[in-house]
């Protein structure tokens, strides 16, 4: 079975970004997700509304900057064989910012072979001693509270049976560039 599931983040809107680019929108909204997860720091009510119109499941955490009551981490199945769990946090939970051994250790402590987190407001896909750790960046590009803004970015992780496919897009002059990584679940130490 497949899965398509758009990740993303740190929007900061109203508060720091009056909106998600056009350009973004115009990429998430033709296509179908079984399912949306974000990393928080929605800040305002309109983008959780928006999200919960571009999947069939919404999957989202607290951020530190969120009034919204949401919970600190949700863990999620994932369609492989056998399934994978799947966490997700914020990230403020690490310091410094994206620590790779503090998020390995959150994901222990998960029981998760893939941990989504955000808060540092720049991507990276990382594949660190079996466990697979996502970060779609900032939405938006809102700077984020330890320096300037970056360029906005999501991922898209799409589920295979037998292995996961992490297209991490940026927006860079007004243009949506993507970079794809495919991932077997062996080398999550997963065995079919």
């Amino acid at each position: 079975m497949r899965m398509e599931i758009l990740v993303i983040g740190d929007t900061h809107v109203p508060d720091r970004a009056e909106e998600i680019p056009k350009n973004i929108r115009r990429y998430i909204e033709s296509r179908s997700f079984d399912a949306v997860v974000s990393t928080g720091d929605l800040t305002g009510r309109e983008i959780l509304e928006y999200l919960q119109s571009l999947g069939s499941e919404l999957h989202v955490v607290q951020g530190n900057m969120d009034w919204l009551p949401l919970p600190e981490h949700e863990i999620l199945e994932l369609p492989t064989n056998p399934p994978t769990r799947c966490g997700v946090i914020h990230g403020d939970q690490v310091y410094p910012r994206g620590n790779v051994r503090q998020l390995y250790m959150i994901a222990q402590d998960l029981g998760v072979r893939v941990l989504i987190s955000g808060h540092t407001h720049k991507p990276s896909t990382k594949l660190f001693q079996g466990v697979l750790l996502l970060n779609p960046g900032s939405a938006t590009g809102a700077p984020s509270g330890a320096g300037a803004p970056a360029a906005p970015s999501f991922i898209v992780l799409r589920v295979e049976s037998e292995c996961f496919e992490v297209r991490l897009f940026t927006l860079e002059n007004d243009v949506l560039r993507t970079r794809t990584l495919r991932i077997p679940l062996e080398r999550l130490g997963v065995k079919a």
